[in-house]
């Protein structure tokens, strides 16, 4: 006998209320096995693959890819009747791919990858508990729902290999009507890009008869995902904590030769050392001496509070917005380790697979508006933090070195603080002690 069992969409351990289902991994009458993706959603931090709680088959689907849903609404309904459950826990039974291709175990015996922190617990053998959303129970359905036919997707059903491709150009994909599985890539190992679809469209459009076709006068473009939650923390950050910004322009010659000579180092070649990951390294020690720079604003208590350690945001510019992932206890590191981690936070972040955890609990941000050529701004701090540094452009120029006038590389530092927790002269005295690192790097080894 069957039982059908609905699975509510989870709090993805962010406290947002909503997110919008990308695509569906699955269609009504597959067979899944615990822990293997289903759908991929995307929440105003991340994009984020949902795993099945259950073994059995998809009864049906509660929501269409595009479609914004909220936390403790019904997503899917599973069949979960023994009969199910025994044949999804054969992987040769399952027609969908499985979430670790080694397992030959049966499913509850599979340890879950804990992808947004719910699944079946690792050592039971029982079926996992679910989180109760919404006032519902979670058991079956106690009136009959009609399923909803699979949505069109641009992605092959489960059992076929699905192409090669990051979740920006997927939804680009679908918003262009592009069916992934008829494109060659182009990039690294047939990777499919933005420019594969967008030579799709061109192509598809060249085939069509040549008739006028009236353009509208404006495009209205959902404002979702990074894009809303982006919006929304500027905007509470503005008007909630006074900034001031001071800019301060230095000599980074000796920096930028340092640069040099690390890549020409075979030891240091590897760890493609930069500006940016020099600039990371004095912030951080400059933060030692101004711990207010590195501090937030309890409200609630009363209280400033000064972590211990730095947790440094890094800005990273994507196809789905802004994202501004954390080193952590960026402090304790060195330039090369500095260097790896920025290189990889931002490579994660390009490929849409920063989590909601690689985004919480920065202390002090750095936003890297040089490498558009821009000299200087004015950031808005990150709800919750002291500071922010933008690291404008490294540009040559005439300047007064050693009593004469040089052409020298000279970088602007803009400096945007929060008033309530830092003074004119904490801010003024970080400033210059990161500039004094980057005037003569060999400084820092004389930082305690």
């Amino acid at each position: 006998m069957t039982a059908t069992t609905d699975f509510r969409l989870p709090d993805l351990g962010e406290g947002l209320p909503e997110a919008e289902l990308i695509q569906w991994h699955v269609a009504v009458g597959d067979t899944v096995t615990i822990n293997q993706p289903i759908a991929e959603v995307e929440t105003a931090k991340a994009v984020v693959d949902l795993p099945s709680p259950y073994a059995g088959t998809v009864a049906a689907l509660h929501a269409e890819a595009g479609a914004v849903v909220e936390v403790g609404s019904v997503l899917i309904s599973f069949d979960t009747g023994d009969g199910a459950r025994e044949a999804a826990a054969d992987p040769a039974a399952a027609n969908g791919p499985m979430a670790d291709d080694s397992l030959d175990e049966p499913a509850d015996e599979v340890v879950p990858p804990n992808l947004v922190g719910y699944g079946a617990a690792p050592s039971s053998k029982a079926r996992p508990a679910r989180k109760r959303r919404g006032g519902g129970d979670g058991t079956s359905a106690a009136t009959a729902t009609m399923p909803v036919p699979a949505p069109a997707s641009q992605e092959p059903r489960p059992g076929a290999e699905r192409p090669r491709s990051t979740p920006p150009v997927r939804k680009l994909a679908r918003d262009l009507g592009v069916d992934l599985t008829q494109l060659s890539g182009t990039g690294p190992g047939g990777l499919i890009t933005r420019d594969d679809v967008s030579a799709a469209v061109t192509n598809t459009s060249d085939r069509l008869p040549s008739e006028a076709v009236e353009e509208p006068d404006e495009v209205r473009i959902p404002i979702r995902g990074v894009r809303k939650h982006t919006a929304a923390a500027m905007v509470r950050s503005a008007f909630t904590a006074p900034h001031v910004t001071c800019f301060h322009t230095v000599d980074v010659t000796e920096t930028m030769t340092l640069v040099r000579r690390l890549r020409d180092d075979r030891e240091f070649a590897e760890h493609r050392i930069g500006p940016l990951a020099v600039v990371a390294k004095a912030v951080s020690l400059a933060l030692r001496r101004t711990p207010e720079l590195n501090s937030r604003w309890d409200e609630e208590a009363q209280e400033i509070v000064q972590p211990r350690r730095i947790n440094l945001g890094i800005a990273a510019a994507t196809p789905r917005g802004l994202v501004v992932p954390v080193i952590r206890d960026a402090g304790s590191l060195g330039l090369p380790a500095l260097s790896d981690a920025i290189r990889d936070l931002a490579a994660t972040a390009r490929e849409g697979r920063t989590t909601p955890a690689d985004m919480s609990g920065g202390t002090f941000s750095i936003t890297n508006i040089g490498t558009f050529g821009i000299e200087a701004g004015t950031p808005i701090l990150n709800p919750g933090e002291a500071g922010i540094l933008a690291v404008g452009a490294a540009l040559r120029r005439p300047w007064e070195y050693e009593g004469e006038i040089a052409l020298r590389e000279v970088m602007t530092l803009s400096l945007s603080f929060d008033h309530r927790l830092v003074d004119g002269e904490q801010g003024a005295r970080f400033l210059v002690d990161v500039a004094r690192i980057l005037e003569d790097p060999a400084r820092a080894l004389l930082v305690a």
